[in-house]
């Protein structure tokens, strides 16, 4: 084999590694994209939380403030009013995000 031809092949494989390296970078910028417009696509997170129970019909089990890390999966954004109407009820404040606070009620 002469110089000449290896120098062509390894001129062809750096082309084709370069290929591949740019069609990676293309593919990671559009998933960055897809996942930037999805953020801005999220409706923003409800100042109160109410955390639900085990079941579909049982009452909430606590009050959160909206994006506490400790309300779990079973909740729904509310109203300042209904979150503190559900404190005044009686439905625990999350002792670590502390609605009952943040709302002003200091009666719990």
């Amino acid at each position: 084999m002469s110089v000449t031809n290896v120098a062509l092949g390894h001129k062809n494989w750096l082309a084709l590694s370069l290929y591949r390296v740019r069609q990676q970078i293309a593919a990671a910028e559009r998933r960055e994209q897809e996942q930037q417009r999805g953020e801005q696509g999220r409706p923003p997170m409800p100042d109160w939380i109410l955390e639900g129970g085990l079941n579909r019909g049982s009452p909430p089990v606590a009050v959160h403030v909206g994006g506490c890390h400790m309300a779990g999966k079973r909740w729904k954004g509310v109203s300042r009013d209904v979150a503190l109407r559900a404190l005044i009820e009686g439905i625990d404040a999350c002792g670590h995000c502390r609605p009952d606070a943040a709302l002003g009620y200091l009666d719990g």
